[in-house]
Formats: C-alpha cells, structure tokens, sequence
C-alpha cells in the first residue's frame, strides 16, 4: 500500500514493527523479503513515483574536497539511485574482505564464503541469468581470453541487470503486500532514541507542505544512500550530540569512490580477432536461462596484489582503431578539423608502427596487411585505501526543511595512485610477455592526486562495518554499536572499497540483514 505523507493528518503517530527509512535497491529488497510475513512494515520514501526538482533539490550540498556532484550522482524518488543505475553487476573478491596489513583499517568482519549465498539471490533480484561471472568457457562464442603472461593479470567478467529499476520493478510487490505500507514524500528530520540514546523511540517526518508526523518502530533500517545515511545519523542529534553512532567520530568518515582514469595507457595489439568481443562491447550471449549481456575485464591475481602490497584495479576496453602500415590519405575536400584529426591519427600510427613490426615479426604468426594492428581504447578504476579524512560532515547551509546540508571532503592520497600505476606497469609486463602486444603507461607519477579525472558515482564507506566500534559504525549484524533496534543498509556498510559497482552487494548485504531481522521478531514473538 502506498500512502502520501503529505495527505496524513499532521501530529499522527504510526506504530510499526519495522521501519525502513529509504526506498532504494537496499529499502525496496528488504521490504519485499518481509513482505507477507506477520511483521508490519513501514517503508519511508522522501519523493514520489518520479522525478521532482523540490525533494532532488535536498541532495545539494558543498563539496570541499576532489569536487565532487552531490545530486546528479544520486537520485530522491522511489527507486532511488536505480532510477539511473547503469547495471554493472559483480561480486567483490574474497581478498576484498580480508584483514590487509598494507592496507591500513582493511578488514570486514564478514567473508566472502558467509555473502556467497547471498549472491545468489541478489543475482535474481537484479535480473541475472547467469551465474558465470569467473567462467569464461561460459562465453567461449563471443571468444576467448588473451592468454595474457606471468600470471599477475587475470580476465574476469562482469554480468549486466537489465538493468533493474527497483522502482518500477517491484513497486507491484510493493503495493500488494499487505503488510506494507509506503510513505512517499516523507521526509525524515530525525531518528530519535530513548533518552540514553540506546534505541530508537520515533522517526520524526516532515513533508515539504508542511505535514508532521512520527513512527515509532520496534526496529529501524536506515536505508537512505552512501552519503544520506551518514547525514542523516549526524543530523540525529537531539540526544547524542554528535549523531546516532558517533559516540567514537566514526560516523561519515572513510568515504570511498571508484576514481575512473580515462585513457591511462595506451594499449596496442597485433590483430583486434586476438581481443575478444566481450572484451571490446557490452556482448549479448545465450544461456539456457536466457540472454545475458557481459563485459570482459582484466583484474589481478590475489597473490600478485599480497606480494606487491597493492590496491585493486579494474581495466575495461572500448572499440578499438586500427594502425596503418601506410598513413592513410586525407580526402580531398577534408576539412580542417578531419584533416587535423587525420594528421593526429598519422603522427600516431607512426610511434606505434614500428612496435607492433617487431612485435610481428618475432611472434606474430598473422600476415601484416594494410593494418598492422590495432589500438584499444581502455579505461580504469580503481579501489582506495580507507581514510579517515575523507569524509562527511554536516554544513552550515540549510535545506528547505531546515536542515544542515551534507559537506563532502573527498581526498584521494598518493598511495592511491603509485598502485593503479603498479598495476598498469603490471599489465603492460603481461602484453609484452603474451608477444602479441604493447602497454605504453601514461598514467604519470604523482606528488599528491588532489583532483579525480572520473568517478563511478559509487558512495561507499561511510558507516562502516567493524566488530570493534572503536573501527567502524555497525556490527556484522549491520547494528549501529551501542544500539538494540538500529541497523544500516546500503554501500555505506563498505569496509573496503574494492574496485567493482557495489549494487549487487549492497543488495545482498541488504537480504542477509533481512534473514537476521525476520529471526529477530520471530525470536520476540516467541518471548511475547
């Protein structure tokens, strides 16, 4: 059922057995998990069934540090940031939530092995027909993978949701549960606990006409985005005067994103049949469940990551171009600016040409032609090391309810970018190696990296996830320390970056919380 917060009688207070404050791909999946069960739900979304620029308008913000967009990465309605979201599927590696000495406060306290059978379901919840993301016998149609040198360099997949509007997808779900009430255009202002700030009392809501009323839940689930959920854990300060969790400064530190570096090296190989199509496109495969759509990839082994103490790395592959053994000729009637761009793509081909001859003429066995061989245009992104001094805090600026503003200080640090060049010079080792191809590195060295040339648009750490409330903000219950009925939902549970999109995560992170709330209230049903 869905409800208009702005219709509700003001003053009127709703008890629940669960809210869920945010209905996103972390909001919108638990409530369809408890849907149908005996536990009443109320699920709090601040905008409506589209787009608004009045509620989008409460995600802006200062941006202090690397700048960075506060709103056009993030959207406020229901469905939240899938509204936009491009599909990228895959899992995080095992090594992603080891304990990492060279990577200062690694260490998630789940594994990989206790969220694979999460995974499992939120494949199906994203729309995922395969389970192949490591298998590339899987997708031997499309091609197979180079067979790269030395091991430090390994193919792998990512597997594309159609990609899944939660909104629109499970809005059906939704308005049939029964047990399910949805709130749209309620905003909440506060999570008020009990005076020693020990659990959750009410959720105070607003609405941009002016309505107010509350929740009082049994249990909470903030849901509300990577840099949402820490503002509004902050802004929760009636009684904790620092915000809800924060008792150790943790709250909105450590944030994370996946900085993106465009063109980074240029990548040259023989002949463009030695690439694969999957490496080169988003390629469309038939499995017996149906068609997926996959993209190859080239990550790093766990071994060559522990022995040369480095951050992950993801390389992608855009169409590629071919180098000519014979400058091409400039048409007759060119423009200026095609004869400039011919001129560039002549002065090119000759660097590259006598690379890829030698490379030919000692290990190619392909006859050179007029292409002597191709330049793939490739692109990175890459995992951070946590810092505390990335982070949000709450600004002086005020929204149209009133409140304080998000502040993102997002910094970058020097050791970020000396591993994506390890890992370049890494790659470039494993083509020379192959024979069939050259890795020139452009990515320079840096002094300091104050400013990202691209981002993912992924927030990620910000109520991070520890055993030590000392270290992070939640349990591996994703219970906010110090709290009995108040968890954490979304990619601000990110210990660690890693390097991948973090939807299919969050997502199964987002059910394992649901399986641990239904065993909670069966637990206090049997008591009662």
């Amino acid at each position: 059922m869905f409800i208009d917060g702005r219709k509700v009688p003001d003053g009127t207070v709703v008890e629940t057995g669960l809210a869920i404050i945010g209905a996103g791909a972390a909001g919108i999946s638990i409530a369809r998990e408890l849907a149908g069960t005996g536990i009443s739900v109320t699920l709090i979304e601040s905008g409506g069934f589209d787009f608004d620029p009045e509620t989008q308008d409460l995600y802006e913000g200062e941006s202090v540090g690397v700048d960075y967009p506060l709103t056009s990465s993030r959207l406020r309605y229901f469905g939240g940031t899938t509204n936009h979201w491009g599909g990228w599927c895959r899992p995080l590696e095992p090594i992603d939530f080891e304990a990492r000495d060279w990577v200062a406060y690694s260490g998630w306290p789940v594994t990989r092995a206790e969220l694979d059978p999460f995974y499992e379901r939120a494949r199906e919840v994203c729309q995922i027909r395969s389970p192949a993301f490591d298998d590339a016998s899987a997708w031997e149609e499309g091609g197979k993978p180079m067979p790269l040198a030395g091991g430090e360099v390994e193919t792998r997949f990512f597997l594309y949701s159609p990609p899944t509007r939660f909104g629109k997808k499970y809005r059906p779900d939704i308005e049939r549960a029964k047990n399910v009430s949805c709130y749209l255009h309620s905003n909440v202002t506060e999570i008020v606990p009990t005076e020693n700030g020990a659990e959750v009392e009410r959720i105070d809501i607003e609405t941009l006409s002016g309505v107010r009323f509350s929740v009082k839940p049994k249990v909470c689930v903030l849901a509300a985005g990577g840099i949402e959920n820490a503002r509004m854990l902050l802004l929760s300060n009636s009684v904790e005067k620092a915000g809800l969790g924060n008792r150790n400064g943790i709250v909105g530190r450590f944030f994370m994103e996946h900085p993106h570096i465009p063109s980074p090296a240029t990548f040259l190989v023989t002949d463009r049949a030695l690439v694969a199509e999957w490496y080169r496109t988003y390629t469309r495969m038939t499995t017996p469940a149906g068609n997926v759509v996959i993209r190859g990839c080239l990550m790093f082994a766990p071994e060559y990551l522990r022995r040369t103490r480095r951050l992950g790395t993801v390389i992608t592959f855009s169409p590629v171009r071919p180098v000519m053994a014979v400058p091409e000729a400039v048409p007759a009637g060119a423009s200026d600016e095609e004869r400039t761009a011919a001129e560039r793509r002549a002065a090119e081909d000759e660097m590259f040409r006598g690379v890829l001859q030698l490379a030919r003429s000692t290990n190619s066995s392909t006859a050179p032609s007029g292409e002597i061989g191709w330049r793939i245009g490739v692109g990175c992104a890459s995992e951070q090391e946590p810092n505390p001094a990335s982070r949000i805090t709450l600004s002086h600026e005020k929204d149209a309810l009133g409140l304080p503003r998000t502040k993102l200080d997002w910094r970058l640090k020097k050791s970020d970018a000396d591993s994506l060049r390890g890992n370049l010079e890494a790659v470039a080792r494993a083509f020379g190696g192959w024979g069939e191809g050259r890795v020139q590195v452009l990515f320079p060295e840096r002094d300091e990296w104050t400013e990202a040339e691209g981002w993912g648009n992924h927030h990620l750490g910000t109520t991070r996830m520890a055993a030590d409330p000392e270290r992070g903000v939640v349990d591996a219950d994703c219970r906010v320390h110090g709290m009995s009925n108040l968890f954490v939902a979304g990619s601000s549970l990110f210990t660690t970056g890693a390097t991948v999109n973090p939807t299919l995560t969050l997502v199964a992170l987002a059910l394992r919380l649901s399986d641990h709330l239904k065993r909670r209230f069966a637990q206090s049903a049997a008591v009662e």
